[in-house]
């Protein structure tokens, strides 16, 4: 690993972006990259879209298919990091237990958990996938927020509210891992 974050200049590690369905993990996720992408560092966005529609497409949506989604997110993250790579990962993981499983796989000092904290009014107000609304309308079970939990984190790297602005949100996690992106 010290070998490649050398051959890159950068240090390596996984930012997991949590919170429920439609508080703006993603689209935080995805313009933090972009903004360490055109500074030159080395990244890759891990999320349900990019995960969930290749890799896990037989993992279903119950408490222990979360779990086993995480769990192998956890993993893809450590090979990752092992080459070199920043990790931005936009997962709902609901659960504490599951979140400390990733931090325990890529080690404390590899990670940095930022909860998006926007309100389940927000997020089903938003609904850009339509889960919620199908959720109510009994579609979809084990919807996270509506019939199953989300574990709120106790003490992530950094909150965001759900209501800043997205280029404030960026600055706010940029200046979180500023110190982090360079090799020590």
């Amino acid at each position: 690993m010290a070998d490649r974050r050398n051959a890159t200049g950068q240090n390596s590690f996984v930012i997991l972006f949590t919170g429920l369905s439609g508080s703006g993990k993603s689209t935080l996720a995805n313009a933090l990259e972009s903004k360490l992408f055109a500074e030159g560092y080395r990244t890759y966005v891990l999320d349900g879209d990019n995960i969930r529609s290749g890799i896990h497409n037989h993992l279903g949506f119950s408490p222990e298919d979360r779990s086993e989604n995480i769990r192998k997110i956890g993993e893809l993250a450590r090979l990752f990091i092992d080459a070199g790579i920043i990790v931005l990962a936009a997962f709902v993981a609901p659960y504490s237990e599951d979140r400390q499983a990733i931090r325990d796989v890529v080690g404390k000092e590899n990670y940095i958990e930022v909860f998006v904290n926007t309100s389940l009014a927000i997020c089903e107000a938003r609904d850009p996938k339509g889960l919620y609304a199908r959720a109510r309308k009994g579609e979809i079970e084990d919807m996270t927020g509506v019939d199953a939990p989300y574990e709120i984190p106790l003490q992530p790297n950094v909150e965001i509210p759900g209501n800043k602005d997205l280029n404030e949100s960026v600055a706010i996690v940029y200046q979180a891992i500023k110190e982090k992106l360079s090799i020590d």
